[in-house]
């Protein structure tokens, strides 16, 4: 075996192995040579590299994403840090396992004009659970920050921060290890809920007519199917679903937007619960968190292992295990309460399904339009990897076979990272995948597709208006210079040479007839990744999208 000669880079190694990290993101570098050294040079590891450090990051959130195990990012030094910056705070509120090591000068080396430092330590420090900032030598000091790291980016489902110094010279190998590295297990503590607590909660549930669950990002499978059938069961209770929750029934109101965007103010006071309960990540719909926030329900419990975001401003109980745990020991307290909440709320999604279908028979080709073609025809037992801004908020208007896992960077809500979180979910899951993003998401993470392993059934269908289209839905449009340049920033690329650039199918769609027969062509060949471009008029979305809201009554 080959060992880099640094006892430090031998500890990191060492101690990672120990602790099962097994996925390794490298971005090239010198600094960093013998951390390379030594995980490349294990088997134990399974290493990529990636050389754009942005897109790397993003790669291995989309790894730990599908895994739900910390993957490790190994940089050089100086700015090459900051980049892993965007897919770190991704991490930290998505709440996804990420163990960034950044080589380093040593401190006597920053900020005296020396090549390639800045100040490392902390760099992260708003958005790290925990940061290692470790000394050349070795010591048990070091290796308790190593272990501290690590457990707590397992523990507390997060980003973590170690920073080392190496002093050159960097390449020297060795063929034993000269550390003995300390192990420290995680001091993680098992879930426990107060059934005596749960009671009193459980009184208050027994007498309210109104409960609303709403359910936030979520993975897939992990809602207990007797959890599902009792809250679907209880005509008291209203579900309420994002494609992002991965959770389905036929009761359970996936299309929010849908039902609340058309309700009067007596309406929204209708359906103002008096208890509102919240698990899973960031929720999509502005429009729910507006009601929400106007007409507050008078309890709002969050259901979460380890964090609760007050996101409506009535929180009033975190209960900190997860939803099948606190479900399990909850429902057997609760009593039916004789309630027309679930009635009057399926009458009205029932009347928005069919005055929807009707408007959607007569729009013209445009986003809408392709969002009601793709998502029926994405392949069954699939992956779908969806990119931020327009393209997220089309797909909670359109029903998804509930085979299909939905995948979206929520928790910064950036056009950043999406293409490069896509490909990584889906070298590590081996499904089929599909990621739907927009032309400003796709051209801004373009560096994504310099990379070495996409599978060969990796698809895109990029959705190209020739700029950034939400902004035209959005309050205030006006269509002058400045609008087009700066808010929408208007443009004419395609995705054409890139594609032929980076060895990817391609083909495109400018009509309905097109997009359909290009949607069969792009799932019957699998010989390597493929890029469909589908051409919407960017001056007729916003129109056909808020006259759509306006036909639901």
């Amino acid at each position: 075996m080959i060992y880099p000669k640094i006892p430090l880079a031998q500890s990191i190694i060492q101690i990672c192995l120990a602790k099962g990290i097994a996925t390794i993101i490298i971005s090239p570098g010198s600094r960093n040579a013998p951390l390379i050294i030594g995980f490349v040079n294990n088997p134990a590891f399974q290493c990529y590299s990636i050389a754009d450090e942005r897109s790397a990051a993003f790669f291995a959130l989309g790894i730990a994403q599908q895994s739900k195990q910390p993957v490790a990012l190994v940089c050089t030094s100086g700015s090459a840090l900051l980049n892993y910056y965007p897919a770190f705070a991704e991490a930290f509120y998505s709440q996804i396992p990420m163990i960034v090591i950044s080589a380093d000068r040593p401190q006597s080396k920053i900020d005296i004009g020396d090549g390639q430092t800045i100040r490392q330590e902390n760099v992260f420090e708003n958005h790290s659970l925990y940061n290692a900032n470790l000394d050349a030598a070795v010591s048990i000091e070091n290796d308790q920050k190593i272990n501290e790291a690590i457990n707590t980016a397992i523990d507390k489902k997060g980003p973590v921060h170690i920073n080392a110094p190496f002093e050159e010279p960097l390449y020297e190998t060795v063929s034993e290890l000269s550390v003995d590295v300390n192990i420290f297990a995680s001091a993680n503590e098992n879930q426990i809920i107060s059934m005596e607590e749960l009671a009193q909660f459980a009184a208050i549930w027994n007498n309210s007519p109104r409960k609303m669950v709403l359910v936030g990002v979520n993975d897939p499978n992990v809602v207990s199917d007797k959890t599902v059938e009792a809250l679907a069961n209880d005509n008291s209770v209203v579900v309420m679903t994002e494609t992002t929750s991965n959770l389905h029934h036929p009761s359970f109101i996936n299309n929010i937007d849908t039902i609340i965007t058309p309700f009067t103010n007596e309406d929204f006071e209708d359906f103002c619960p008096d208890i509102l309960v919240t698990f899973g990540g960031m929720i999509v719909s502005k429009r729910i968190k507006a009601f929400l926030r106007k007409y507050k329900p008078k309890h709002h419990w969050h259901i979460d292992t380890l964090r609760a975001y007050d996101t409506f401003g009535t929180l009033s109980k975190h209960f900190e295990v997860d939803a099948n745990v606190f479900f399990d020991a909850f429902l057997p307290l609760t009593t039916t309460v004789v309630s027309d909440y679930f009635v009057k709320t399926e009458a009205v999604q029932l009347l928005r399904k069919q005055k929807g279908a009707l408007y959607l028979d007569k729009i013209p080709f445009s986003d809408f339009k392709v969002f009601e073609k793709v998502m029926p025809l994405l392949p069954k037992n699939s992956q779908l990897q969806i990119s931020n801004s327009s393209a997220i908020r089309y797909a909670q208007l359109i029903d998804i076979d509930p085979s299909i896992e939905v995948y979206c960077n929520r928790g910064t809500s950036g056009i950043d990272g999406s293409t490069s979180t896509a490909i990584g979910a889906a070298a590590a899951n081996g499904k089929q995948t599909t990621l739907i993003t927009g032309d400003i998401g796709f051209l801004y993470d373009s560096n994504a597709l310099w990379n070495n392993y996409i599978p060969k059934n990796f698809k895109i269908i990029l959705i190209n208006n020739g700029g950034g289209g939400i902004f035209r839905i959005l309050p205030g449009h006006k269509e002058t210079p400045v609008f087009n340049t700066f808010f929408e920033t208007s443009h004419c690329l395609t995705a054409e040479h890139l594609a032929k650039m980076y060895g990817f199918e391609y083909t495109i769609a400018s009509d309905e007839s097109s997009l359909v027969n290009s949607l069969n062509d792009l799932y019957a060949q699998n010989d390597k990744p493929s890029i469909l471009e589908v051409f919407t008029p960017t001056l007729k979305n916003d129109t056909i999208l808020l006259q759509f809201f306006k036909e639901l009554v």
